[in-house]
């Protein structure tokens, strides 16, 4: 299993990642353009804005169900086939 297939297990399996975490537990060097990639591939990857224990702010990426207006949007601007995987 690749690296990138494992993130996505794990992301399917509701975990969320930070950048870091991504890196130390996948091995991924470039966690935000496997996030990319997997955006392109059709899957809905959500980036929130968390505040960790010490204080510093970092962004988790977690998969979700896109919102209504995600969808509209989607439509509008590319048409159907933004809901294809490729």
């Amino acid at each position: 299993m690749s690296k990138k297939e494992q993130l996505l297990k794990h992301l399917q399996a509701g975990k969320a990642f930070t950048a870091k975490q991504i890196t130390a537990s996948f091995g991924i060097a470039n966690p935000a353009r496997h996030v990319q990639v997997l955006r392109e591939q059709g899957y809905c990857v959500y980036s929130n804005p968390t505040t960790l224990s010490n204080g510093t702010v970092a962004t988790k990426y977690r998969i979700g169900t896109p919102s209504r207006r995600i969808i509209a949007l989607a439509q509008a601007n590319v048409g159907a086939q933004a809901f294809t995987r490729a």
